[in-house]
């Protein structure tokens, strides 16, 4: 026969009011917990007709605290010395009064009357808990999901790929972690004990939501529980939000409590507008300046305990750079050589902790004539569409493992990976190893420890990361269009339309144009115009002797103008039913939302002598502006007043030396977080400005558009053009031949047109 029990209710006075406990939920940190009393000392004595369990608050004691001193059954009901009785001393937390009821069951097997009050049966979604994690340590979570037998847990301040499924029950299964314990009966109350002066850990302002990154900060000063709150501004991105009755998504707060501290981020002090000092009060250490000094939710996941995520030894306040001078005439940073003269070869080189100077500034080891890698992964690394598009992980979803012309996603997945590194805030110097060795794996003329040409490489790596992302899993047959005799519009609609069968990613969105492409026969006049699709212009370079530089507008002017083929690119006129050196006009239908300009500084020569060809280069500066390059004037199709053709430079691809197959390769690029110019040598970093890029060494000129953004190039809005003509009057066309159920027209042949 068992004895009568009754239900314990444990009540105490907290920093945030009256704790109660209740049947089912722990979510206000004081849930129960069945304890066997011999396990709490050998002095404990057990019934002789049976066994003894206790339902107490297991807030009131700590598995460590009892394993360490053993004490009577009496002692540890008084409570004066430990757990709840300590605690109430300690922190003034008020008199804490228990009520115990001891239960006995008949034999060992018999159940419990009270089980349901175990604490196993009573978790539920929404619990604050303490929950144990793979290396055994204790942090505070928060309950997701309950299953019969497990409970998923969110750890607090941590993202949620860490997530973890813990035991329900103790002693049930094979799993070496513990179930869930109350909250705070593992970790620490550090936040009832922070004070102005205390350092923290708070989340980069522009750290992502599912890859948060760690900064010190120092407590300026603190809230107290019963203020009201300060509107949070300049704070990061958070994960896991709670929503209210009307809908509204509000940051996840411990017990729900709203206290809040003011932190100071050294490292963020970049990443706000400078604040002019009031002459009145000229010392504004205290003034709010988000993300550099902002408020922050003391029980919310913006912060944590100090060491949490950074070591003591793994941080320090110093940048990892030197500073270059401003001048246009540079001198290249001397790297270190082997003996073979071959750029970082010989050297074991792996990536260095540290902090850079600004978020994704980060240098690169030469791994063995990498520079050209290295200076090409610094540009395209800015390009702020692209690269948060693999920093949220979005090209997971998109990775195309069956495209034959891809590498099966291996290239996209280990230019993200790189990305991750580069912006985790965690180095000063990497070793981008993995993107040389995947590269090298699919592109065997990038296998080795020669010296390439930067823009070739840009190309291939543009190209392979569309290819592993394109969206187009079975490629049909696309014949190219002839457009001549058909209107512009049309023809670049159609055009488009064929190239997106085939071609459609995130680099065809943002990275991709179309120009207009005019050939004539110079024999029998017959003419050909097709609309091709560009990822970067080629510029060619007319250097004249009257003026110490070269306008890009000159160059622009000359790609403009056309050209005549030579025997090498000879077009085939069908006419006249042989190649001929036709003459060939091009020009840009539209401009994508990044715009890649390739100097042609290497040209080859016949020598008079002995009739070989020679290498040249053409080192003359071209004068390329830095803010504004407006090619309004040079784009024939139509133009959008939110999205005009003006561009902004944010980096510059350079070399030093006499073949793009030999010589040196670096970077100057603006910061796409700070705004601000850096100039990167292989591992060096340092500050500079973009007028410094204007040199005889700028090879590749990437640029961006100041305002709006236009999908295709604009060839989404075009179409909508097509499809809804009375909501555009700026363009003259109309279109009226019928679509199939793709939205695709037929394209009937033109009859020749006769000459008069």
């Amino acid at each position: 026969m068992r004895s009568p029990a009754q239900q314990l209710q444990q009540r105490g006075s907290g920093s945030n009011g009256v704790v109660s406990g209740r049947r089912g939920a722990t979510l206000r940190g004081d849930g129960y917990d069945l304890i066997e009393m011999e396990a709490l000392s050998p002095k404990a004595a057990r019934p002789v007709n049976g066994e003894v369990n206790e339902s107490l608050s297991s807030s009131s004691s700590s598995k460590s605290d009892n394993a360490k001193q053993s004490m009577t059954v009496a002692e540890w009901l008084r409570l004066e010395e430990r757990g709840l009785g300590l605690m109430s001393k300690k922190t003034l937390l008020g008199p804490v009064v228990v009520e115990l009821l001891i239960e006995i069951r008949s034999s060992p097997t018999a159940r419990w009357s009270r089980e349901s009050l175990e604490l196993g049966n009573r978790w539920e979604v929404g619990d604050f808990v303490d929950a144990q994690d793979t290396a055994l340590k204790w942090y505070e979570g928060i309950i997701r999901e309950v299953t019969a037998d497990k409970v998923k847990v969110h750890y607090f301040g941590w993202a949620s790929k860490w997530d973890a499924t813990l035991p329900r029950y103790k002693n049930v299964g094979t799993s070496k972690l513990s179930p869930p314990a109350p909250l705070w009966t593992k970790t620490s109350r550090w936040r009832e004990r922070i004070k102005v002066g205390d350092s923290v850990e708070v989340r980069e302002s522009n750290s992502l939501a599912h890859r948060p990154k760690w900064y010190r900060a120092t407590v300026l000063a603190t809230g107290k529980e019963t203020d009201s709150p300060t509107e949070l501004t300049g704070g990061a991105e958070l994960e896991m939000n709670e929503e209210n009755e009307k809908g509204t998504k509000n940051p996840l707060l411990l017990l729900n409590r709203k206290r809040q501290i003011l932190v100071r981020v050294p490292q963020e002090k970049n990443n706000c507008p400078p604040l002019a000092k009031s002459p009145m009060n000229p010392d504004d250490s205290m003034a709010v300046r988000p993300p550099y000094i902002r408020w922050v939710n003391l029980y919310g996941e913006e912060v944590c305990e100090a060491n949490t995520h950074i070591s003591p030894k793994e941080q320090t306040n110093t940048p990892a750079t030197v500073t270059y001078a401003l001048e246009s005439e540079r001198q290249p940073v001397e790297v270190m050589k082997s003996f073979n003269n071959i750029h970082g070869a010989g050297f074991v080189r792996e990536s260095l902790r540290g902090v850079p100077p600004a978020p994704g500034a980060v240098g690169l080891h030469n791994l063995g004539n990498s520079c050209y890698l290295n200076s090409i992964l610094q540009c395209i690394n800015h390009i702020e569409p692209i690269t948060q598009y693999f920093l949220k992980g979005n090209y997971i979803k998109e990775i195309n493992k069956t495209n034959p012309l891809g590498s099966g996603g291996r290239v996209a997945t280990a230019y993200a990976s790189f990305l991750n590194d580069v912006w985790a805030g965690e180095y000063s110097i990497i070793a981008p190893r993995l993107m040389k060795q995947v590269i090298g794996s699919f592109a065997p003329q990038f296998n080795n420890n020669f010296q390439h040409d930067s823009q070739e490489f840009c190309q291939f790596l543009m190209d392979g990361l569309h290819e592993d992302l394109n969206r187009v899993k079975s490629k049909p047959y696309v014949e190219h269009m002839e457009a001549f005799g058909m209107e512009d519009s049309k023809a670049s609609i159609e055009s488009w339309k064929k190239h997106l069968l085939r071609h459609d990613s995130i680099f065809v969105d943002h990275t991709q144009g179309m120009h207009r492409s005019h050939l004539t026969c110079p024999k029998c006049g017959k003419e050909s115009i097709k609309f091709d699709v560009y990822s970067s212009i080629s510029l060619p370079l007319v250097p004249s002797k009257d003026r110490p530089s070269i306008p890009l507008q000159d160059c622009l002017d000359q790609f403009a103008a056309g050209e005549q083929l030579d025997d090498h690119n000879a077009w085939y006129c069908s006419r006249c039913k042989k190649h001929v050196c036709a003459l060939k006009l091009i020009t840009l239908w539209n401009t994508p939302d990044v715009l890649v300009l390739h100097l042609k500084r290497f040209t080859f020569e016949k020598c008079p002598v002995t009739g070989k060809l020679l290498r040249k280069k053409i080192v003359d500066t071209v004068d390329f502006p830095i803010d504004r390059l407006d090619l309004s004037s040079y784009v024939l199709g139509p133009k959008f007043k939110e999205a005009p053709p003006i561009y902004k430079l944010f980096g510059v691809s350079e070399h030093t030396g006499s073949t793009a197959n030999s010589g040196h390769y670096t970077a100057t690029v603006r910061n796409s977080r700070d705004g601000k110019w850096y100039r990167y040598n292989d591992s060096h970093v340092g500050s500079t400005s973009g007028e410094a890029a204007v040199t005889g060494g700028a090879y590749l000129l990437f640029y961006q558009r100041v305002k709006g953004s236009l999908r295709w190039a604009g060839m989404e809005k075009q179409l909508t053009m097509v499809q809804q003509p009375q909501l555009y009057r700026q363009e003259t066309y109309k279109i009226s031949v019928e679509e199939d159920a793709d939205g695709f027209r037929e394209v009937r042949k033109k009859g020749r047109k006769k000459k008069y």
